[in-house]
């Protein structure tokens, strides 16, 4: 589904990632950990277009997506949430995961403005299918609330649902049970594996390790910017340079 391959991210005189190579299955949930500075969401944020890699490449099947714009990459099937959660505060929670859908909207500048039938169509479309991703992430009967009024915990859930509306083959969370109670990363670990189910691939940036070994297929571990180890959670746990590097350990 995903695959990564060679890359080197150099900013000025600082090497954040080093020949860098993984895949990911498609149907899978990939796990990305490693100290802070190891280069995760620079990793992340060179997959979804926010930077350009310095050297190497990213393939979404056999197509080279290097150097795509977000939307562009958006519009192929590749969405991400961010560790600081971005909503529009003063939206609805519904409207928040309607602009995810608006980005495939059809409808021109003209039949918005005269609410011509084709858009009104469009927007009873947009505005059914935002619920039904809002009734998938548990969050229908928030449906109305500002998003500013929203606890920190349901946040991080809209800007899943918005990412999932787009309804990608790809989703990269970056960090999601950041700032979430033990409840709310059981709840949250129990939404991953259902968002797998529904066919969409996930790789994820998390530091909560008790998360990572419970909802992943498989784990990348970085360190320093490179590859340090990859291999099933059970691999993971037991490799000693990771519990070294990682744990601190050894």
């Amino acid at each position: 589904m995903l695959r990564i391959k060679n890359i080197t991210k150099i900013f000025g005189g600082l090497t954040a990632l080093e020949d860098v190579s993984f895949e990911v299955k498609d149907g899978s949930i990939t796990g990305v950990i490693g100290p802070n500075g190891a280069g995760k969401t620079t990793l992340f944020n060179i997959v979804t277009g926010l930077y350009s890699q310095t050297s190497g490449d990213v393939y979404l099947g056999d197509k080279n997506i290097s150097f795509f714009a977000p939307e562009t990459l958006a519009g192929m099937g590749i969405v991400r949430t961010f560790q600081n959660v971005e909503l529009f505060s003063e939206m609805t929670v519904l409207e928040n995961v309607m602009v995810g859908l608006h980005t495939k909207s059809k409808s021109g500048i003209i039949s918005c403005a005269f609410k011509l039938p084709g858009q009104i169509k469009e927007e009873k479309y947009i505005k059914e299918k935002a619920m039904h991703w809002l009734e998938f992430t548990g969050l229908a009967d928030h449906a109305d609330i500002e998003a500013a009024n929203l606890p920190f915990g349901k946040g991080r859930i809209l800007e899943i649902s918005r990412a999932l509306a787009v309804e990608p083959q790809v989703i990269l969370m970056d960090e999601p049970a950041a700032g979430l109670n033990s409840l709310e990363t059981s709840q949250l670990a129990m939404l991953i594996k259902r968002i797998r189910q529904s066919g969409i691939t996930i790789v994820l940036v998390e530091h909560d390790m008790e998360l990572v070994m419970n909802v992943c297929d498989s784990i990348v571990v970085l360190n320093l910017g490179k590859k340090l180890a990859e291999g099933t959670p059970r691999e993971i746990q037991e490799n000693q340079e990771v519990i070294a590097a990682y744990l601190g350990e050894g």
